[in-house]
């Protein structure tokens, strides 16, 4: 009888062993999440977006007249100069391009002929004064002779003064008849080079090694080549810009920014500019456009942007290695505390119409309203609803519910 109450215990005791055995194995095991702290720290809210440096003062170098500029940038200066984008230039002292005249045009067969006519009828009005300025000049010897006579025969007083007034006034009437036709001459010897001029062929060796030349064109400050507009020789118009020059010590940034994040922006924000290749730089905000303008992105949206001017903090040397229309990114502080309560904005998700996160306590998750003030892409400041030290759950997936167990995930 005792033997058979022991076997019927061990069988009992083998039993509530296989039960628990059953339900530690169908008990659901805790859900693996990652989980933040809830602290207080310093945090700003930021406003970035891609810009630009800029040479703050650009000067446009411009054909002063029209004719054939010369190839800026020749290898080895022949037939031009030698000017590459970086070179150092001084003001008033560097030649920056060098200009000709323009070779002369074509003339077609029509108005040939009637230049040739025209030069025709010069030579003939040349020869015409000319002859005329022969017999004038034969006019004047003959009056001179009789005015000297008439002068002669006044000092025996054998002629009236009325006579001697007439030789003097013939005298000086052929004389200025003469200067006229000598004047008629060179006007129309010009007439007639003037019309040979135009009959020049553009091919000739008289109108390729044009003894006329040249207009150099010196830069009007000192600093470097940033940009050859016009690099080859070509025929230009006046004021058609030729090459771009300023200093690259004196940069700034240009940010344009959405309209919607700029109003926010005040001169004299704090800016922190990074993604340039080095550390990052301070500065802060100069200026703010009062007017937008459309943009249109990458992916094809309008969208309304305002530019914004950013100057350096840090000292030149932080900076040295920029140079003009570098690519940076600007983030630029709208808001900033020394202590905030805060979490990471991963930990969020909408309830409703309110925030809420995971908080985990005694192990389980429960759902906590919280109210949100300040945030950026990284944390959030948390104005109610938690407390420094609280954990919660960080991108919380569909197996984290109300109540359920939870377990930090291990990091390897």
């Amino acid at each position: 009888m005792r033997a058979n109450w022991s076997k019927r215990l061990l069988w009992g005791v083998f039993a509530g062993l296989a039960v628990l055995g059953l339900v530690w194995f169908a008990w659901p095991a805790p859900v693996a999440v990652d989980l933040a702290v809830v602290t207080k720290g310093p945090m700003e809210v930021t406003v970035h977006d891609d810009g630009k440096t800029h040479v703050r003062h650009i000067y446009t170098v411009s054909a002063p007249i029209a004719g054939k500029v010369l190839r800026i940038s020749h290898p080895s200066g022949e037939g031009g100069i030698s000017r590459h984008v970086g070179d150092e230039v001084a003001a008033n002292d560097t030649v920056v391009a060098v200009m000709q005249p323009t070779t002369p045009g074509f003339v077609d067969l029509r108005s040939r002929q009637e230049i040739e006519a025209a030069v025709a009828a010069a030579d003939g009005y040349v020869k015409y004064t000319e002859s005329e300025v022969q017999r004038l000049e034969a006019a004047v010897a003959f009056y001179r002779n009789e005015l000297a006579r008439a002068q002669a025969l006044a000092r025996t007083q054998t002629i009236s003064a009325q006579a001697l007034d007439k030789a003097k006034f013939e005298v000086a009437t052929n004389e200025a008849a003469l200067a006229s036709a000598k004047a008629q001459v060179e006007v129309w010897q010009g007439v007639r080079g003037s019309l040979a001029a135009r009959l020049i062929d553009p091919s000739s060796a008289a109108a390729l090694n044009d003894p006329v030349c040249c207009v150099e064109i010196r830069a009007p400050v000192t600093g470097r080549v940033l940009k050859i507009i016009q690099e080859s020789e070509t025929v230009v118009q006046a004021g058609t810009p030729l090459i771009e020059i300023g200093d690259p010590r004196d940069l700034e940034v240009v940010a344009d920014l959405l309209s919607t994040d700029a109003v926010e922006i005040k001169p004299g924000s704090s800016v922190r500019i990074d993604g340039w290749g080095g550390s990052p730089i301070r500065a802060r905000v100069t200026r703010i456009d009062p007017a937008g303008f459309l943009k249109v992105s990458a992916l094809g949206i309008e969208e309304q942007r305002v530019r914004t001017t950013i100057d350096f903090v840090d000292p030149p040397e932080a900076w040295s290695r920029l140079g003009h229309d570098y690519r940076v990114i600007v983030h630029v502080t709208t808001w900033s505390a020394d202590s905030v309560l805060a979490l990471p904005v991963g930990a969020l998700f909408r309830k409703e119409e309110d925030w809420a996160v995971f908080a985990v306590k005694d192990g389980r998750a429960r759902t906590t309203v919280v109210k949100i003030g300040h945030r950026n892409n990284r944390v959030a400041e948390v104005l109610s609803g938690l407390s420094e030290g609280d954990r919660v759950v960080l991108h919380p997936s569909d197996r984290v519910k109300e109540g359920v167990a939870v377990a930090e995930r291990e990091t390897r």
